[in-house]
């Protein structure tokens, strides 16, 4: 992973934390991005997915929970597009460990309905066009201005929340360009006991 710090004093210190304290400092830092493990996440409202279906985060959620992945979009972020697909590949070992999955991001539902149909995805895409719930959660990307075609796109981040709606864990790296596989979210459901 990689980081970066706003002042000398700040990378110093973090340099010497992870020196002392190895990977664990490192995970520590990226905690900081959304809602803190153990806080209920806000609540989404009612989002269209992508067959225009209203969709809440109550009719979400699986018997263990709920995987809530953020990404930047499905029409334009080849990376994006590459996690989509990867985390197509592990529904059904998501699903057998009792969690429901689903993505959201600013495209339209058109957009996610068009991308489903051609990489037949097997999970919920959540549309978010005025990037209410992407802002609910802080997620939103401050590098792009108003105009930018990224405008509104978060940073790109997991969350796991159990059926009450409380972040049990997150999962994302620093740079958009690399995201958590998903093999990782299937560890950290196993981790979490998400075996049934």
């Amino acid at each position: 992973m990689r980081y970066k710090f706003r002042s000398v004093g700040l990378l110093a210190w973090a340099v010497a934390l992870v020196l002392v304290s190895g990977p664990v400092a490192v995970t520590a830092l990226a905690d900081d991005l959304g809602p803190p493990v153990g806080t209920k996440a806000p609540d989404i409202g009612t989002r269209p997915d992508q067959t225009g279906k209203p969709r809440t985060l109550a009719d979400l959620m699986g018997k263990n929970g709920l995987v809530l992945l953020f990404f930047r979009s499905a029409d334009w972020c080849p990376f994006c597009k590459a996690q989509l697909i990867d985390v197509n590949g592990g529904v059904a070992e998501i699903e057998k460990r009792g969690y429901s999955l689903a993505a959201l991001s600013y495209d339209s539902p058109e957009i996610l309905a068009a991308f489903t149909a051609k990489r037949n995805i097997a999970y919920t895409l959540l549309s978010d066009p005025k990037s209410e719930v992407i802002d609910l959660y802080k997620l939103r990307d401050p590098q792009y201005p108003p105009g930018n075609r990224a405008y509104g796109v978060p940073r790109p981040i997991i969350f796991v929340l159990d059926p009450d709606g409380i972040i049990k864990a997150k999962l994302y790296e620093e740079s958009f360009k690399d995201r958590p596989p998903v093999t990782a979210v299937i560890s950290k459901l196993d981790a979490l006991g998400g075996r049934s």
